[in-house]
């Protein structure tokens, strides 16, 4: 099955476990259609570079799946018509890379510069 990556954008007043809820829920729209949830990261409240909706922050998640193109376009679908979710990118890639994204490398080297000061 093709591999791909959905980055998600998620409403700033929803709480850190909503956020992450709605990302296990379109996990299983993707189980219910034959795919697969291979990861998902939370990357927490970020600030955005213009206002999408008059929210300036934002939840963002990423997820790394493994699903048909109809499950996929029936995630998308579902996750544009949800209230909550304001923006979703997805990319198809050829594999999908080890450990974690970039995102999270970033943020366990800001912990380590921390730690020397």
């Amino acid at each position: 099955m093709p591999l791909y990556e959905h980055v998600m954008i998620a409403r700033q007043d929803l709480s850190n476990t909503q956020a992450e809820g709605l990302v296990e829920h379109f996990g299983t729209v993707l189980a219910d259609n034959g795919g697969s949830l291979v990861d998902s990261e939370y990357w927490g409240v970020k600030t955005m570079a213009y206002k999408i909706n008059k929210n300036r922050k934002g939840h963002y998640a990423f997820l790394r799946t493994d699903a048909p193109a109809g499950a996929v376009q029936e995630m998308e679908r579902l996750m544009r018509l949800h209230d909550d979710v304001m923006r979703v990118l997805t990319i198809k890639v050829d594999e999908h890379a080890e450990g974690p994204s970039v995102q999270m490398q970033k943020r366990d080297e800001r912990d380590g510069r921390r730690d020397r000061r």
